[in-house]
C-alpha cells in the first residue's frame, strides 16, 4: 500500500505556523471542484481568498501529495486521486435510504393512508402498507384491477396485463364499459396519475402514481387512500405523490 505524505511538513514555512493553512487548502480544493478542470492558479488564489504567493507554494504540496494534478497542458489543476478516493469515503460512508424509510417520511406528511405495490411478474402485490391504515378487502384490488387506482395504473402501465373477461360491477360506480375504461387507461398515462372514487368500495378514494426501477421502467405504484370526501386529484395531492415515487425510483 502506498504511504500516504501528509500536507503539513515541519519544512513548510506556513504548514504548521500558519492558523488557516488547513482551511486555505481545503479551499483551493473547494476552488478546482467549483471552477472545473484547467483552473488558474490565479482563479484558485481568487476563489479562496488566498495570496497569489501562497496559492503557488500550497498548490505544488497538494500536487505532490496527489490531492491536484496538473492538466496536460500546465496550464492549470484538476481534483487528483486522493481527493477522489476521499469523496467516494464519503460517499460509501453515507447509507443510502431504503423503501421503507421513505415510506415513514412520507406518511409523516400525509394523513391518508400510504402504500407501496409491486407489479412483478405481472401480479399485483403490497409490499409496504402503513400500519395505521388498513385496506379494507385488499384481495379484491388484485381481483378486480378495474375497479381500483392502482389496479387501473398496472392495466396503464404494465404490457401483457389486461382487464377481465367480464369488468365485475362492486359498488354502483364501478366502471364497466370497456371504452370508459380504455379511454381512462390512457389518459392515466398521460396524466401522471390513476383515481378511483368508490368504486371499490363506498366511503373510499384513491390515488396512485407509478414507481420506476433505475431505467424508467414502471415497477409498481405509489397507493393513497382515505375517505372519498377527502381525497380528491388536486394538484397539491398529486404533486406530493409523484415527488415521493421519485424518492422511491429504484428501490422497489
Amino acid at each position: 500500500m502506498t504511504a500516504h505524505v501528509p500536507i503539513r511538513s515541519a519544512e513548510t514555512p506556513f504548514g504548521g505556523r500558519q492558523p488557516h493553512a488547513v482551511q486555505k487548502a481545503l479551499g483551493m480544493l473547494e476552488a478546482v471542484a467549483q471552477l472545473g478542470p484547467g483552473t488558474t492558479a490565479k482563479e484558485i488564489a481568487a476563489f479562496a481568498g488566498v495570496p497569489p504567493a501562497t496559492a503557488y507554494r500550497m498548490l505544488n504540496l497538494l500536487v505532490a501529495d496527489g490531492y491536484l494534478v496538473r492538466v496536460p497542458d500546465l496550464s492549470g489543476f484538476a481534483l487528483g486521486r486522493r481527493t477522489a478516493e476521499l469523496a467516494q469515503a464519503a460517499a460509501e460512508s453515507t447509507p443510502s435510504e431504503s423503501l421503507h424509510d421513505v415510506m415513514e417520511d412520507l406518511r409523516g406528511c400525509t394523513r391518508f393512508g400510504l402504500h407501496v405495490a409491486s407489479f412483478a411478474g405481472s401480479r399485483l402485490r403490497f409490499v409496504d402498507q402503513d400500519p395505521d391504515h388498513e385496506i379494507v378487502a385488499i384481495t379484491t384490488l388484485s381481483k378486480s384491477l378495474h375497479a381500483n387506482a392502482i389496479g387501473k395504473l398496472m392495466l396503464a402501465h404494465v404490457p401483457g396485463v389486461g382487464p377481465d373477461a367480464e369488468l365485475r360491477r362492486l359498488t354502483e360506480f364501478t366502471m364497466c364499459e370497456r371504452e370508459s375504461l380504455a379511454r381512462e387507461l390512457r389518459e392515466i398515462v398521460s396524466f401522471g396519475y390513476a383515481k378511483e372514487c368508490q368504486e371499490t368500495r363506498l366511503g373510499r378514494a384513491a390515488l396512485a402514481v407509478p414507481i420506476r426501477d433505475s431505467s424508467s421502467f414502471v415497477v409498481g405504484g405509489l397507493y393513497l387512500h382515505g375517505s372519498a370526501a377527502k381525497v380528491q386529484p388536486d394538484p397539491d395531492l398529486v404533486r406530493f405523490l409523484v415527488d415521493g415515487s421519485a424518492r422511491l425510483t429504484g428501490l422497489l
